[in-house]
Formats: structure tokens, C-alpha cells, sequence
């Protein structure tokens, strides 16, 4: 039997949506087209459209025609390429036939879900013949996750160099941010919702701060969350609830699950919006969990969701390239370790969180996970990539990195 003959080393599959067309120009302006670094391709369901995102960004490369619903155009993709980065949400929805493939097909796979049930269902399905052909598949390559997963990472690894043990407890603040809501969020949260409605029994999964673990991990010590104004002394500031910490944290307490449990049985993990000190950070405070109250009340209700659907950002919309790099993001994670010793540091973007600075994570996730040595599976990315893709992003997708 010949054996197969790979075409590319990556496919952007989703080219065509907003932040797939970030996404091709980044690996224009770090790969070129010429395939001499890269060989990279892009793919979308209307050939016009593509053919128009390599007229706005200059990706000049091979173009693949394929539906997220045409079961065989899909593995006729995966067959072609040792990578599929994959823009094309709300997951839950678009997502499941490439991820069967990609697992058939014993290829690598990064995507931008936030979508923790999704995730869960992914992972039950395909987890073994993952496994058995190993097709290496990473969830959660932008925003959601990796400023929170490898930011946890990061503070872990410097614990354990300067302090001689593991945190036991880390907080994560959002202290800053600037951007606009992204319209695949969005989608994917009203989704969500529908999924909640049409199937109640979901409300325990996105209840269980363990739901993405690994079969007979998804239990472990009560965590906190924050849904109501309160102190934190090590952040040194009032804390308003997280939009997505209901993702971020499933990922992180995936990766301690995939390490075997390194930073002890009893670690918790919180996510939060960091409002300031005294009466003024109580007042933000108070008035961010009211709207967060709200919002999320609204879109439990069905009406409701279709009402908030003709006011929210859409799927395929987003900031101009202006705002984009006027946006930026700086999170702080304050550790403490079992002896009481405790650790700050700090992780920044220098785009918006959503478009800007989430294609460029995903871009350099996609090369790292190429140069991994992980084995077949599900992984996150501080446990397939960890170190080296913070490297990449500190030199190329402008984040940091850093102890304070």
C-alpha cells in the first residue's frame, strides 16, 4: 500500500471568518507563502470567499473547499495535512465531524472553543482512538485558555525555582483589558444556553469545575467562584465575577489532571475581575456582578436570548485593525504555597483579547503542537506545549511573561 502523500503542514480551516482572516495574514507576515519555512493552506466552504481572503491578507497559498457538515470533505482535508487549526464556531454546532476526522486520521488539531461541554463530549468520544492512532488535539488556543493555563504554568514553575514548592492556591485577576466582546463568544455562550434549556442535565456539567478531566478525575475539593463582589487580600483589590473563568479554570484543572495531580490534591484555582482597592473597587464591584447577574439571568430565557441576539456582535464581526491594536490585556496570578510562602506574576497582550491578540496565540500554538512530543490525545496547552509555546509567544505574538 503507497503511503499517503501529505500536501501541507498546516490547514486554517475557517479562513474566511474574522478571526480566520487575522489569523492567514499573521501567517503571511511570519511564513510567507512561499511554503519555503511553512507549507500552509486555507479552507472554508465558498471558494469566492476564500478567494477574497487571499485578496485582503495576501494568503497566496492552496485553497480547500469543505463544509464542517460534509463528513467527506472533511477527511479528504485531514488527509492532506498534519495540522488543522480550526476557526469555525460555535463548536458545539460546526465542530464534531472534524474532530472524528482529525482523530481518524491520526493528525494534530488546535481550535479556539470555550465551550466546556462541547469539550467534555469531544473528549469522551475520541479520547481512545485519539490515543490509538496519535491525532494530538488541544482545545482552548486563545483567550480562552492560554493566558490563564500557561499563565498558571508559568507561576507554578517559578514557585517551584524560587520558593522550592508548588502553590496550593492560586488567584487570578483580570486587572486591565480593552476590547470588544467577540461575536464566535458570543454564539457559542447563547448556544450554550440552548443546550442548557433543551438538556438540563448539561447545568451539572458547566457546574463541575472538573468537567474536562479525564474519566474519574472529575471530582476533587470544593473551588472557588466568584459571583458577588468580594476582597482579596493577596490581589489586594475587590473582585467582580469573570465572564470566562467558567472555561479557563475547566482547562486549568484539566492540565493539573493530566500532571497527575503535581501541585497537590487539595489545589484551587479562582478566576476573577480585579475592580481596585477601598469604597470605589466595592462599588465596581457591586455594579459589575449586578450586570454579570443580569446578562446571564437574560440569556437563561429563551425570548430573552433572541432579544439580546439582535443588540449582540454577530459571528464574523469585529474591531477594526485600529482598534485591535489599541487593545491589550494584563492579568495578574497571586500564588501561595503550602508552607505560606507566595508569588505575583503577571501576563500581558499587547492586541485585543478576542481578534488581535487570540489569532496570534492560536497561529503560534499551531506551529509548536507541529515540534511537540506529546503522545496521541487531548491535551491543553500548558501540557502539550507548555514552555516552548511561551517562548514563541513572548517572541513573536507579543505577551509576557513575568514575576513581579
Amino acid at each position: 500500500m503507497a503511503a499517503k502523500r501529505i500536501k501541507h503542514d498546516i490547514v486554517i480551516f475557517g479562513a474566511t471568518s474574522f478571526v480566520g482572516q487575522i489569523l492567514c495574514k499573521y501567517m503571511v507576515d511570519r511564513h510567507g507563502v512561499d511554503g519555503e519555512s511553512i507549507n500552509w493552506a486555507i479552507a472554508g466552504r465558498n471558494a469566492q470567499k476564500l478567494e477574497a481572503v487571499v485578496e485582503s491578507t495576501g494568503a497566496d497559498v492552496p485553497r480547500i473547499v469543505a463544509d464542517a457538515g460534509d463528513a467527506d470533505a472533511i477527511a479528504a482535508l485531514c488527509a492532506s495535512t498534519k495540522l488543522v487549526v480550526s476557526t469555525v464556531g460555535p463548536y458545539a454546532l460546526y465542530g464534531s465531524k472534524l474532530v472524528a476526522a482529525v482523530a481518524e486520521a491520526g493528525i494534530d488539531y488546535c481550535d479556539l472553543t470555550g465551550e466546556p461541554q462541547w469539550m467534555q463530549r469531544m473528549i469522551d468520544r475520541y479520547q481512545d482512538r485519539a490515543t490509538e492512532t496519535g491525532a494530538r488535539i488541544v482545545h482552548a488556543c486563545g483567550f480562552d485558555s492560554i493566558p490563564s493555563d500557561l499563565g498558571v504554568w508559568y507561576t507554578q514553575q517559578e514557585a517551584i525555582d524560587q520558593l522550592g514548592e508548588p502553590c496550593v492556591s492560586i488567584s487570578m485577576g483580570v486587572k486591565a483589558m480593552k476590547g470588544g466582546a467577540s461575536g464566535g463568544t458570543v454564539a457559542s455562550m447563547m448556544n450554550m444556553m440552548e443546550e442548557v434549556s433543551a438538556d438540563p442535565s448539561l447545568r451539572h456539567v458547566l457546574g463541575n469545575p472538573y468537567a474536562i478531566a479525564p474519566k474519574g478525575d472529575r471530582t476533587g475539593p470544593d473551588q472557588p467562584n466568584v459571583t458577588l463582589p468580594q476582597y482579596d487580600d493577596g490581589l489586594d483589590s475587590w473582585l467582580a465575577p469573570f465572564v470566562m473563568a467558567a472555561t479557563n479554570t475547566r482547562v486549568v484543572f484539566r492540565t493539573h489532571a493530566l500532571l497527575d495531580h503535581q501541585w497537590g490534591d487539595d489545589f484551587t484555582y479562582g478566576e476573577a475581575m480585579m475592580m481596585g482597592e477601598g469604597l470605589g473597587g466595592r462599588a465596581k464591584a457591586m455594579s459589575l456582578s449586578g450586570a454579570m447577574g443580569g446578562l446571564m439571568g437574560a440569556a437563561a430565557v429563551g425570548p430573552m436570548r433572541k432579544m439580546m441576539g439582535r443588540f449582540l456582535p454577530e459571528p464574523g464581526e469585529g474591531p477594526s485593525p485600529d482598534a485591535q491594536e489599541q487593545g491589550f490585556f494584563d492579568i495578574r496570578f497571586h500564588g501561595t504555597t503550602a508552607s505560606g510562602a507566595e508569588i505575583m506574576t503577571k501576563v500581558t497582550g499587547d492586541r485585543d483579547p478576542g481578534y488581535g491578540s487570540t489569532s496570534k496565540m492560536l497561529g503560534e500554538s499551531a506551529l509548536a503542537l507541529l515540534d511537540s512530543d506529546a503522545p496521541g490525545g487531548f491535551w491543553t496547552p500548558a501540557t502539550a506545549l507548555g514552555d516552548d509555546l511561551i517562548s514563541r509567544l513572548v517572541e513573536h505574538a507579543g505577551l509576557t511573561f513575568e514575576v513581579l
